[in-house]
């Protein structure tokens, strides 16, 4: 018992990644606990119950950084002269144009369920505008709770009587709304692949709706 309890410890000394020691106090306190929580449970419970806690959590602390990175993709813009959106000098002249009366609603890269919570904060204001524009040309996948947030996005610009437009070039993209019904809610015409056809219908309609109330 000795002998393998020597073993063991000389066994388990070379085994720890002392480089990444060394460096422990430099990176993030949630590793460095994640860490040395590991080594603990190894010790005084079990090697197999400590590696199944750290890879959770470290999982766990993985998604919510991105979740953090991703909800930065959601933007929502009324102004030309913002510039957290990819927009040509010709498509921010038509925005500039409506004045105010729409919003451009832009969401790049993967979306999975942590961004619901971006895109209830962005649209939470859209009453204040005539057209909401959904811009999705830089989202290659949703997932069913992205999905259902762009749903109440939809609905409650319809409820505020907001006209929505919807620009979804990407084939995938277009089939998983399909699926969750979302394309369902948009009305008819108002679905495009191109940016700038988009905001001329937006503009269209703004400068449309304020001839009616003009006339009226």
């Amino acid at each position: 018992m000795a002998v393998l309890a020597g073993i063991a410890v000389y066994v388990g000394f070379n085994i720890l990644d002392w480089s990444f020691i060394q460096r422990a106090h430099k990176v993030s306190i949630q590793s460095m606990a994640v860490m040395y929580g590991v080594m603990l449970l190894t010790v005084f419970v079990d090697l197999i119950v400590a590696v199944g806690l750290g890879v959770f959590i470290s999982n766990i602390i993985i998604i919510e950084r991105l979740s953090r990175e991703q909800a930065r993709q959601v933007k929502a813009i009324s102004d030309a002269d913002e510039n957290d959106v990819p927009l040509t000098d010709s498509e921010r002249g038509l925005l500039d144009r409506a004045k105010g009366k729409v919003l451009f609603f832009y969401l790049s890269g993967p979306m999975i369920f942590s961004v619901s919570k971006a895109i209830a904060r962005q649209h939470a204001s859209i009453a204040d505008y005539e057209v909401m524009i959904l811009d999705l040309t830089d989202v290659p996948m949703i997932d069913v709770t992205v999905g259902l947030a762009l749903e109440n996005a939809i609905k409650d610009a319809l409820d505020a009587h907001c006209e929505v437009f919807l620009l979804c070039p990407n084939k995938q993209t277009r089939v998983q709304l399909e699926k969750f019904h979302v394309l369902d809610l948009v009305p008819d015409g108002n679905t495009y692949e191109f940016r700038y056809e988009t905001l001329q219908a937006a503009l269209r309609y703004v400068e449309g709706d304020q001839q009616r109330i003009a006339t009226f």
